[in-house]
């Protein structure tokens, strides 16, 4: 199985940035190769392809699957397995955030709520926790906000990508209208109240 030139070029570039994203080289390129594949492959089909071994093939499949990041397939009257990438690219998008969440957001979010739980007596613990306490606040809202977004279906991912900065727009109209409204109220509140005239005064006016 020989790649063709501008696949080649995508597999390679994978592997080279995989040790940027937290994978190896191998495993990198596996995943590019069953990316851009119009069928599902096996590990001979992959190993061919990128001239790995079994071994290295086979390892770089078990990492992949338990990434969620590839789906196992059978074939009618084949007994070996096959692979194949999700075909959307949201999907994917989805599950490396929800992996990573797991593995690397959810251990800090931990150690950060227990650290908050104790009362620490020295000065200097307690500047640490006060940090710790704005740290978790945000890593709390990112979950938040990442746990919405997973319940997005693709096209509604699409359209909210594509706000952008009608978004920050949006807020500073929402910030200006809430401001006027607040400014309208404390001036209600500020302005001076009518005293009724005694009642004397009222029935000499009305005599007159």
């Amino acid at each position: 199985m020989n790649l063709a030139p501008l696949t080649q070029r995508f597999v390679l570039h994978f592997g080279e940035m995989g040790s940027r994203w937290g994978i190896n080289r191998t495993v990198g390129q596996i995943y590019a190769l069953l990316y851009v594949s119009p069928r599902a492959l096996n590990a001979d089909d992959i190993g061919e392809a990128l001239a790995f071994s079994r071994s290295n093939v086979s390892m770089g499949l078990k990492e992949l699957q338990s990434w969620n990041l590839v789906r196992l397939q059978h074939l009618p009257n084949d007994r070996r397995e096959y692979f194949q990438a999700p075909e959307d690219v949201w999907a994917i998008f989805r599950t490396l955030a929800e992996e990573r969440r797991k593995r690397e957001i959810d251990p800090t979010l931990s150690m950060l709520r227990d650290a908050l739980m104790e009362q620490p007596s020295a000065s200097d613990d307690i500047h640490a926790q006060a940090r710790m306490k704005q740290m978790h606040d945000l890593i709390e809202l990112m979950t938040g906000w990442l746990a919405d977004v997973q319940k997005m279906d693709s096209a509604t991912l699409v359209s909210l990508m594509k706000m952008g900065a009608k978004v920050q727009k949006l807020l500073e109209v929402k910030d200006k209208v809430t401001s006027t409204v607040k400014a309208g109220l404390t001036g209600r509140a500020a302005a001076p109240k009518l005293v009724a005239p005694p009642a004397a005064v009222t029935e000499e006016n009305n005599r007159s």
